[in-house]
């Protein structure tokens, strides 16, 4: 069925190496969009940084030839796009001046590590630990998170620290820093779950905590205001979109969960790229984790909406383990090429892709990736298969912590990413999980969950996050369901062997402890 109305909702997508804008239709269709990459710095060992302003020219750059190219067909003009939302990388971290407007240093990117030492001195003020601020943001101390980013630049940049005590000085993540420059300073915003990545949030009370921005070091006059992830910011001040709303923010995890739909307790997704990330959805309470999960806001679908809360998993391998066949091993030339596991019954033998240890919910930095059960026997079919069920045990794992944690059982999988082009893993995954993995035929999930929210904030559609039946037209063409082909018997002998795997994994790095 075609759709109805010739309206469109725009998506920013700024991700961790590239940035997006695409237009969606009221089915979630992609119209068109435009895709740019982004210089990544890597200065030291352990760091990376970006360029705030090359960002925000890349995204400009992707707005106007966003809308040449949708012009040029000749079906939709830019009269058409009613709304722009924005998803992101999280945790990267953004300061600037307010009076110039102009960033005060680069990023600091969330994979970065270099408050390393930041976060052991952090954990030694408190009798807790590195779960110092856990229960109030469901978050350990980490160099993932943009509190302990914050106060390494304190430390160790003069001139932030002076724009920070002088009161000038703006903090963000990219949602912030884009609708910022968006709206041409208009706005100095965040919405509920991207705060909730930084650890200055209560997680409960939807609110900056004074103490938590004590324990920090940190000026609460600094960070942006908290906004629901549904609702109209400001305006696009120039350019294509110039008088366009901007409505619907959230993080790119979370805007991934609800490209999904995944709307209730008990739905999750899994977004396999370079590594893995699950979000489990626990519906509007936050379920505290004591199998080594983050408690996390999913989204708030309006100012007056209740915000859902999910619980996450990081895998920290996943589609890299497949680049690492084809570029440091060489025994694949192209990525696809991973689907001769299929040309083999069983693995016959257990790969633990613990490159840089093991995360949740194992939490072993000691661990050391290992290849076990070899013999001459084995050939590299057997070794892509044993990579690809790698992926698919260390989900298995943090689904089960999932349900430890929420009581509620899993009723099936969403999958998007980069792997699940793979058919050959999409069924690997639902044999391990026992479980029906569901992948839409239209991956840009992402992108699609941010508009799903600025939808809504726009009044766009009758979509309504908090009735699903409103979407159900939205990306369900060419959906494919990958039923379990094995039996229990089968599923809990491969367990065990990943299981036996994964404790010889363990502890290799003796020194590191």
């Amino acid at each position: 069925m075609a759709p109805s109305t010739k309206d469109l909702i725009g998506s920013i997508d700024a991700g961790t190496t590239s940035v997006r804008f695409m237009l969606f239709d009221e089915e979630g269709t992609v119209v068109d969009y435009h895709q740019l990459e982004f210089t990544q710095f890597y200065d030291h060992p352990g760091w990376q940084d970006q360029d705030p302003h090359e960002i925000v020219d890349k995204v400009n750059e992707c707005i106007e030839q966003t809308i040449a190219k949708v012009e040029k067909k000749g079906v939709y003009t830019r009269k058409d796009v009613k709304v722009c939302s924005v998803t992101n990388q999280r945790e990267t971290t953004v300061v600037w001046d307010k009076a110039s407007g102009k960033a005060l240093t680069r990023c600091i990117a969330w994979p970065d590590t270099r408050t390393a030492h930041t976060v052991k001195e952090l954990a030694k003020k408190h009798p807790k630990g590195v779960d110092a601020v856990k229960w109030e943001t469901g978050l350990p101390l980490s160099t993932y998170f943009a509190a302990t980013k914050l106060r390494w630049m304190l430390d160790n940049l003069p001139e932030v620290k002076k724009a920070h005590d002088e009161k000038t000085m703006l903090f963000g993540t990219v949602d912030s820093w884009l609708v910022y420059n968006l709206t041409k300073g208009a706005a100095h915003i965040t919405d509920a779950s991207n705060a909730s990545r930084t650890m200055f949030m209560d997680l409960r009370k939807q609110a900056w905590d004074p103490k938590l921005c004590e324990f920090f070091g940190v000026d609460p006059d600094i960070l942006p205001t908290i906004k629901s992830s549904a609702e109209i910011y400001g305006k696009v001040e120039e350019g294509a979109l110039a008088g366009v709303d901007i409505g619907g923010i959230v993080g790119d995890q979370q805007a991934a969960l609800v490209g999904q739909k995944c709307l209730s307790p008990g739905e999750a997704k899994n977004t396999y790229g370079t590594g893995a990330f699950l979000l489990y959805n626990t519906g509007d309470k936050v379920v505290d984790s004591h199998n080594g999960l983050l408690s996390t806001i999913a989204y708030q679908a309006g100012p007056h909406a209740q915000p859902q809360y999910a619980l996450e998993g990081s895998i920290a391998v996943a589609g890299s383990a497949i680049k690492w066949l084809r570029d440091n091993l060489q025994i694949i030339k192209e990525a696809s090429e991973v689907d001769c596991a299929a040309q083999v019954e069983a693995a016959e033998c257990v790969f633990v892709t613990a490159f840089s240890g093991l995360l949740a919910p194992v939490w072993d930095s000691t661990a050391t990736g290992t290849l076990i059960g070899i013999s001459g026997f084995h050939d590299k079919r057997h070794i892509c298969r044993a990579v690809l069920e790698a992926a698919a045990f260390q989900t298995k794992a943090v689904l089960d912590a999932m349900e430890k944690d929420s009581g509620v059982p899993l009723r099936a999988l969403n999958v998007d990413g980069g792997m699940t082009n793979s058919d050959v893993f999409c069924q690997l995954q639902a044999n391990i999980l026992g479980l029906a993995v569901e992948r839409p035929a239209m991956r840009e999930t992402t992108a699609l969950g941010s508009a799903l929210l600025a939808g809504q904030a726009k009044g766009l559609f009758g979509w309504d996050l908090s009735r699903p039946e409103t979407l159900k037209r939205v990306n369900m063409a060419g959906r494919d369901a990958f039923e379990p082909k094995i039996d229990e018997a089968k599923r809990k002998e491969l367990l065990r062997q990943w299981w036996r795997a994964v404790e010889r994994s363990r502890g290799w790095h003796e020194d590191s402890v």
